[in-house]
């Protein structure tokens, strides 16, 4: 079996021929960061020491031609050809942060209901083994016996004893997947994930105040973190702002009133962002932070959303003196595949 060499820790993986080597560091349980699967983000770059490969199908904005001469590679098209690639990430101690992912997990669908004007809310429980997962991962979903793709879904709740897993569903526009979830998908059918998937995920050991900034249905992997945080008693802030573009798209208002009654640490609030109504901010988050938090020098800061949405909003926490390290965002690209961050 070939094996991947992560340097300067050392560690070895071994790399079955079926798997990518994103997917191979995965089982591993290391945490490399990705988010399209599919090389179109470029979030899963690392350089190529030694060893040689097939890269696949990449996009140039993901892997530019002056990369590739540098030696540098998408981990997750990147399939093996010699029997040993030696790859620089991490560091000295690289220790395995994720759980290994399962493929073909059986779950019953065991409620569903819109709990917004394009996004329904279904509730999943396992049959058998759960799939364990860290607060902020995603799973993928589809009928592939039906020709229905299997597309990504961050889970919405924090990991639970009996299993259950709850994904929110935007209807997208000529999105078979979304359209089969809302119109087909029925309480009692089974379905099969694969996952968890994704490094949206904190760090258990952090002790800063914490902001979750999220738009559309971005707001399921901060509501997952957030809930596990205040689960587990963490002390310091947690604010949470949540970007919508009407009334009728915001959701999870009633779960995130409860939390800020239950825990004092917590707060939240709602900009709309094509409609001025009482009780809402109005604006783009990006545009209103400065006014609400001037300095965030201190804050760990947890963003999901579009890539535009998350790119405006990387740029403002910056500008207010955010640390690159504290730092940790999620974009979901319009490009699907078999295991995309796609809504």
């Amino acid at each position: 079996m070939a094996r991947i060499v992560i340097q300067p820790s050392g560690k070895v993986v071994d790399w079955k021929e079926s798997d990518t080597a994103l997917m191979a560091l995965e089982r591993a349980g290391y945490a490399l960061p990705n988010n399209c699967r599919a090389g179109a983000c470029g979030e899963c770059k690392v350089k190529v020491l030694e060893g040689q490969y097939d890269q696949g199908m990449v996009m140039d904005m993901a892997l530019t031609a002056e990369e590739r001469r540098q030696g540098y590679g998408l981990m997750c098209m990147c399939k093996q050809i010699s029997e040993e690639m030696v790859i620089e990430w991490g560091t000295a101690d690289a220790r395995p942060k994720l759980f290994p992912p399962r493929e073909n997990a059986m779950y019953v669908l065991v409620d569903r209901r819109e709990v917004a004007s394009r996004t329904l809310e279904i509730r999943l429980r396992p049959v058998g083994k759960a799939i364990r997962y860290w607060p902020g991962q995603y799973v993928t979903l589809g009928d592939d016996r039906n020709g229905v793709p299997r597309r990504a879904y961050s889970i919405a709740n924090a990991p639970r004893p009996d299993g259950e897993i709850t994904l929110q569903v935007a209807r997208a526009e000529g999105g078979t997947t979304s359209a089969w979830v809302h119109d087909t998908l029925k309480v009692g059918d089974s379905v099969k994930l694969n996952g968890a998937y994704g490094t949206f995920i904190g760090d258990p050991s952090a002790d800063t105040p914490v902001l979750c900034l999220a738009a559309g249905t971005g707001l399921a992997p901060i509501m997952d973190l957030a809930e596990a945080a205040l689960a587990r008693g963490y002390r310091k802030r947690v604010d949470l702002i949540f970007s919508a573009r009407t009334e009728a798209d915001i959701y999870g208002q009633g779960l995130m009133a409860w939390w800020r009654t239950k825990h004092r640490n917590f707060d939240y609030k709602i900009t709309l962002t094509r409609e001025e109504k009482e009780g809402f901010l109005h604006g783009r988050i990006n545009t209103l932070l400065g006014g609400l938090y001037p300095d965030l020098s201190s804050h760990s800061i947890f963003i999901a959303g579009s890539p535009e949405f998350v790119d405006d909003c990387l740029a403002a926490v910056k500008a207010l003196g955010a640390q690159e390290e504290l730092i940790h965002k999620e974009g979901f690209f319009p490009i699907q595949n078999t295991a995309i961050q796609g809504r």
